[in-house]
């Protein structure tokens, strides 16, 4: 067993519960990772594009691409120079400016949720549902919580004209040192 698979098992052990009520919708990004699903082709290419029209993106061929490269491998944290480094293995050439354009597009459509680690470093998530994420310093890992080992009793009231849109809860994780 790995280091992030023991992380991972050991995070389930959670006793509270989250408190932040939200939608369920159905986002065609799970309709495309639904293998029962009526909808799917069995064509990678032709299901992302379906999903983009879904959300009102016009499939370019880099939307299609980049699209592929991101769903096809279920829920998992990027970055657009993850995303990008793996666009240049597939022999998709394609600039990191384009990379960027395109996560955050997908991000208002609601395909991805973006998550600020720190200044500098953003990761997108393909589980675009109401969720928290551990971050493992060192490791530049991010990796989910389950879902009711967070509890978040009280927001602050939002300022006049103003609406909370999400909480996100990112906690940091380091190794402990040998010290006793």
């Amino acid at each position: 067993m790995n280091e992030m698979t023991r992380i991972r098992a050991s995070l389930g052990t959670g006793t509270a519960r989250l408190q932040v009520d939200h939608d369920e919708a159905v986002l065609p990004v799970a309709q495309l990772r639904d293998v029962s699903s009526a909808r799917r082709t069995g064509c990678p290419f032709h299901d992302v594009r379906e999903m983009l029209r879904e959300v009102g993106l016009r499939p370019t061929r880099q939307r299609l691409a980049l699209g592929w490269l991101l769903f096809a491998k279920g829920d998992r944290h990027v970055t657009a120079e993850m995303l990008h480094e793996e666009a240049i293995r597939a022999r998709f050439p394609v600039s990191l400016a384009t990379v960027y354009n395109t996560l955050h597009q997908f991000t208002e459509v609601s395909l991805l949720r973006e998550v600020a680690v720190d200044g500098s470093k953003t990761y997108f998530d393909t589980n675009s549902s109401d969720h928290h994420h551990f971050y493992v310093e060192g490791q530049n890992e991010l990796v989910d919580i389950p879902e009711a080992s967070v509890t978040v009793d009280r927001l602050p009231e939002a300022p006049e004209g103003f609406e909370v849109a999400r909480v996100d809860v990112v906690v940091r994780l380091r190794r402990k040192t040998g010290k006793a």
